[in-house]
């Protein structure tokens, strides 16, 4: 309810634009490189596309918050299953829901809500698997992270802690041979979409090291993704960024679930892997450079939140007062009244936030900084007054923000058909490459 209430009701700015213009083309590959072309994001979204109820944008960035909601609900589900407790299930729920890079990924059209609802699906599957031994919730955890692989390359970090898990299995007998051989096949199964891509690329230019690397870093993200150097700028970013997630008292319990996920003795093996995850997640994040990579922390902010919720069950566990657990319910829906503050307080201190502050119809500060899209028709406005202004058969030199919007207007609208667009990686279809 919360995501559909929040979602974008049509076109957008930038990377979520241009996201709706690849559905619009049932465009699967892109025009980045293989990294950057989520294959099974835009399958779901594509179907989406042909459903015949309401605006197309509107129902492509649902997909998102569907995604953001089935998220939501496995970190639930995971937590109760976890800790047998409902109250830190709800809270590590709550806490994930509201934090301002998951909800505003969850209103707009994006890969990361996906993703993170595969995500957590694997350590359902995972724990599952530590408390009963059954190998079919390994065979299942191939499966899931292969489907998370053709959404997003993220999926390789949790599985490199999967490959360390199942081979010290191996190793003391817990499983056999077989069974890797099935979660295995399970594997490739679920990554088709992208290992298709792959295959077809290779196929067409063959170059099998250039499109190896493009899957890997896309085309131009190989520094990026391998940069191991800090800046002060950087890191004084990053923790604003986590800063600007988490702002509630709750935040400290994040310390206290770390204490309890040291200390406690059952689940052993689960633990140590969310432990590895939480702190590959953080130091792939803290170290990256593009400019979106405040989006590369959801990850772990997941862990973030499932820290908090144990930080919730340790105290829980001590305190029988009701009420602090009224006052943790309470904080943690905080952040919810700091967003929707936050836009005029940063404006009238002059903040800057690193974002351009010269698109029409887009205040900056209430567009970054309060996660929620309802109602916002910015880009389809600036985009009909665009094209409306210029003259018969004019060209439009468009840039990355303001391209998808215009051709969003154009193409789905049916407005001035005899404008080009024109952009170094989109363009209307009549225009010059």
């Amino acid at each position: 309810m919360l995501y559909g209430l929040s979602c974008a009701p049509g076109a957008l700015w930038q990377d979520s634009g241009l996201i709706q213009y690849r559905v619009w083309h049932s465009d699967i590959q892109g025009f980045l490189g293989l990294a950057i072309s989520h294959p099974l994001y835009y399958i779901i979204a594509i179907g989406a596309k042909h459903i015949p109820l309401g605006e197309f944008g509107h129902r492509v960035n649902l997909v998102s918050a569907v995604a953001g909601a089935l998220a939501v609900a496995n970190l639930c589900l995971l937590m109760r299953l976890w800790l047998g407790k409902d109250f830190p299930a709800i809270i590590a729920a709550v806490t994930l829901a509201v934090s301002h890079t998951f909800w505003w990924h969850a209103s707009v059209a994006e890969t990361y809500t996906l993703w993170t609802a595969l995500f957590l699906g694997e350590l359902i599957t995972l724990l599952q698997y530590t408390r009963t031994q059954r190998t079919g919730y390994l065979y299942l955890l191939g499966l899931l992270n292969g489907l998370a692989i053709a959404v997003h390359m993220l999926a390789v970090i949790p599985l490199v802690c999967y490959g360390v898990f199942i081979a010290i299995s191996l190793i003391r007998g817990r499983i056999r041979a077989k069974d890797i051989a099935i979660i295995a096949a399970l594997w490739v199964l679920g990554a088709i979409p992208y290992e298709y891509l792959i295959v077809r690329n290779m196929a067409l230019t063959g170059d099998i090291v250039g499109t190896l690397a493009s899957a890997a870093f896309g085309d131009r993200w190989q520094a990026d993704v391998l940069n191991t150097s800090l800046s002060w700028r950087i890191i004084t970013e990053d923790v604003l960024f986590v800063l600007l997630n988490f702002p509630t008292p709750n935040a400290l319990l994040f310390f206290a679930g770390l204490y309890g996920l040291y200390r406690a003795e059952p689940g052993v093996a689960f633990r140590r892997v969310v432990l590895a995850l939480l702190v590959l997640f953080f130091l792939f994040a803290f170290r990256y450079t593009v400019s979106d990579r405040y989006a590369f922390f959801i990850p772990f902010y997941c862990m973030v939140a499932m820290a908090i919720g144990w930080g919730v069950h340790e105290l829980g566990s001590r305190l029988h007062r009701k009420v602090v657990l009224c006052a943790i319910a309470v904080l943690s829906l905080l952040p919810v009244a700091v967003y929707a503050l936050a836009p005029q307080l940063a404006q009238e201190m002059d903040l800057q936030i690193g974002t351009r502050q010269d698109i029409p119809y887009r205040n900056d500060y209430e567009y970054f900084l309060r996660p929620w899209k309802t109602g916002y028709a910015g880009a389809e406005r600036f985009a009909r007054e665009a094209l409306d202004t210029v003259e018969r058969d004019a060209i439009i030199c468009a840039d990355t923000t303001t391209v998808a919007p215009l051709l969003y207007v154009q193409e789905v609208k049916g407005i001035r058909p005899d404008v080009q667009i024109v952009t170094g990686i989109a363009h209307s279809a009549a225009a010059p490459c």
